[in-house]
């Protein structure tokens, strides 16, 4: 079962969290790992989100990378870096970025002397995540907050892992920012091409790394310089498609309390994934615009970039970076979306992970000039 990353231990503290639980339940492991195991609230997004001067998106895992293109470019008024890969002149090749199927991004925003550094989203594997910070040179210890979009393993199956390795070096009491309980309930993949355990957050690493749970269901400041969507509301075209089944409860000191869910799922066992708790990052950036950071847009990516407008009352949006999760849907439905985002008038679209090539191919063709393609590794640069 996907519980944990290959090698990640269950034992915290000197407890075995498994067989504590099974026999005195979650509040019990609570009690013992002390307030950081509580969620708190965040701050609330009230009037006019901050602004900040400069914001660099950095791609520490995508599905996809390309090491040998131009290693710098300008589109318009936006710088972008790739890697490349793990050569040099005076040795033979070493390590290099690793793909895989799973996001994580990084946002390095400026403020006047100001800088706040994100952590947005795990990726699928914690080998992945570790090897490409390091290659990237992103250190640890100066993360300011993390956020999970949703509960989905390809997004937050690193955490644990990468908890391991670095929760030592992280600012004690580092915010963890999730929409709410049910981004902590154990799934199942029911969608193709195999079906089977989908995981769950662990806990216990983020105790253990004295990480602060923070519920972020509604509009939320996130570090001073960002901001959360809050719960994504369904208000256009866009119709969510389940592939995960989401369990109730807590089973082998996994899973989510229902006591913390919406009042609809408290009695139930299994329902299908409606993604209530995905939320959505965004930054306004002086003279550009909103840049959403949507990671996996179950609840639709033209829903999350209105809601960031409505929450934060910015209309213009400079950008949208992440997954769209266009690739289950039908020509009609893409063209649809891609519509959509023009009608809001966005001036560049990244399409990350689970959008699929058939949105970037149509987009390219009916949006020229506003498409930028971004791989594992690449660096965007929006203002300043």
């Amino acid at each position: 079962m996907l519980r944990n990353a290959p090698g990640i231990s269950t034992v915290c503290c000197g407890i075995n969290r498994r067989g504590l639980l099974a026999g005195g339940g979650l509040a019990a492991l609570l009690s013992i790992l002390g307030p950081g195991a509580r969620p708190a609230r965040a701050q609330a997004l009230a009037g006019a989100p901050p602004e900040v001067d400069r914001l660099a998106v950095r791609i520490l895992v995508d599905s996809y990378q390309f090491a040998v293109g131009p290693g710098h470019k300008v589109v318009g008024p936006v710088e972008i870096d790739q890697f490349g890969w793990g050569i040099q002149p005076d040795r033979p090749p070493g390590p290099t970025l690793v793909s895989e199927f799973g996001l994580a991004m990084l946002a390095q925003s400026t403020r006047g002397a100001e800088k706040r550094l994100v952590l947005q989203d795990f990726g699928f594997t914690p080998q992945a995540l570790i090897n490409n910070m390091a290659l990237l040179g992103v250190d640890p210890a100066e993360l300011d907050a993390m956020a999970l979009s949703h509960g989905h393993y390809d997004h937050f199956g690193g955490m644990a892992g990468f908890l391991q390795k670095h929760g030592a070096a992280l600012k004690s009491g580092l915010p963890l920012y999730v929409g709410g309980e049910e981004a902590f309930c154990s799934r199942a993949w029911t969608g193709p091409p195999v079906k089977g355990d989908f995981g769950a957050i662990d806990r216990g690493a983020l105790s253990a790394a004295k990480v602060k749970v923070t519920y972020a269901d509604a509009p939320s400041i996130i570090a001073d310089h960002g901001f959360t969507t809050g719960l994504i509301g369904q208000k256009s075209f866009e119709k969510v498609l389940s592939p995960s089944v989401m369990k109730i409860g807590i089973a082998n000191g996994f899973g989510c309390r229902a006591d913390n869910l919406p009042e609809d799922e408290r009695t139930l066992t299994t329902t299908p994934d409606q993604f209530r708790h995905e939320i959505a990052s965004a930054y306004h950036v002086k003279g550009r615009g909103l840049v959403v950071l949507t990671s996996c847009s179950h609840r639709g990516v033209v829903n999350a970039v209105k809601q960031a407008q409505a929450v934060s009352g910015v209309t213009k949006v400079h950008a949208v970076i992440g997954g769209y999760h266009l690739a289950p849907y039908n020509e009609d439905y893409v063209r649809q979306t891609i519509a959509a985002l023009k009608e809001i008038g966005v001036d560049y679209v990244v399409p990350l992970h689970c959008t699929g090539e058939m949105f970037y191919d149509m987009a390219r063709a009916e949006t020229p000039g506003k498409v930028l393609r971004a791989f594992t590794g690449t660096q965007l640069v929006f203002g300043g």
